[in-house]
């Protein structure tokens, strides 16, 4: 099984949301962050005043798969939320040894 972790743009997530569900993906949790990264923060202006952000508003998808469906569910991920500009985001692909549902006590895959 493969853990999967998506940091995307925030209006982008339907659509990844959306694609995942196509190929299969059941359920996944979602976290508003911020960050940054090579995109290095922007310039707004706030009531007549410019300032600077470093830290910017993002998407964190968290999704448990089987892994034969992990290479599929990166490039869902990565046509769907891709907007072709700085700043997209990053897929993370860990390795996820064990997983329980709790209410069934079913382990590994069938608890996905």
């Amino acid at each position: 099984m493969k853990f999967i972790i998506a940091v995307i743009k925030p209006f982008k997530l339907d659509e990844v949301r959306e694609a995942l569900g196509v190929i299969g993906v059941a359920g996944m949790t979602v976290s508003e962050v911020k960050g940054f990264g090579r995109q290095k923060g922007q310039t707004e202006i706030y009531r007549g005043a410019e300032y600077s952000t470093n830290m910017l508003p993002k998407v964190k998808l968290e999704v448990a798969v089987p892994d034969d469906l992990a290479a599929q569910a990166v490039e869902t991920i990565q046509q769907a939320a891709s907007t072709s500009a700085i700043g997209d985001g990053k897929i993370f692909v860990l390795e996820l040894a064990e997983v329980t549902r709790i209410r069934t006590g079913e382990t590994g895959d069938t608890a996905l």
